[in-house]
């Protein structure tokens, strides 16, 4: 039996390209630990790091006997690179395997969950409260801040209409809502009011 003892990891890969599969056995015997350590370090399991380390040799001897080494001096370095990508498509095929598709008649039914629903009816009954909050500030305003305020948000007209219905000028009906705001947002102030609605 050959002893290899004293022979560099890169001569050994030459040796095996030349056809010595005992060069390769020796090398496998050097380098598999320190190779097996830096795979379990990054993966932290060890059935997967079995998995790499076995494809990774697989590649390794499948790049020597096509002559895609060079002896560079780094034999160790050029095997870990082979482990590095063997890891990163391992980790590539993980998050692929994660990603939820689309099935091909999602309508949404999914949202009609009693939580979803439950929010809804929260979010409902909370814009009821601050409508009957908004209509008794309303209430209180003065009756041509109050009337603005009503034409503009509940009969939604433009403050064109309202100035004629009202025959007042554009600005007086600007100046009224203006006016109406302030007080609104004062009040609400005051009392501790929420006045956005929940979409």
């Amino acid at each position: 039996m050959k002893n290899f003892e004293g022979v560099a990891d890169e001569a050994l890969a030459l040796l095996y390209i030349n056809g010595d599969n005992r060069a390769f056995d020796e090398l496998l015997s050097r380098t598999q630990e320190k190779l097996f350590t830096y795979i379990m370090f990054v993966v932290r399991d060890h059935d997967v790091a079995d998995d790499i380390f076995q494809e990774t040799f697989v590649k390794v001897i499948t790049k020597l006997q096509q002559g895609q080494y060079t002896d560079s001096g780094k034999f160790l370095f050029w095997i870990t690179r082979i482990a590095h990508n063997c890891i990163m498509d391992w980790y590539r095929l993980q998050q692929s395997s994660h990603i939820i598709e689309v099935t091909e008649n999602n309508d949404l039914q999914n949202l009609k969950s009693l939580s979803v629903m439950d929010t809804n009816k929260e979010a409902e009954m909370i814009n009821e409260q601050v409508l009957i909050d908004i209509k008794r500030m309303v209430d209180t305003l003065p009756t041509t801040q109050r009337e603005v305020v009503y034409m503009r948000y509940y009969q939604q007209l433009s403050f064109k209409e309202i100035a004629e219905l009202t025959g007042v000028s554009i600005n007086t009906s600007l100046g009224r809502m203006r006016y109406a705001l302030i007080n609104l947002r004062k009040m609400a102030k005051e009392h501790q009011i929420e006045l956005a609605l929940c979409e």
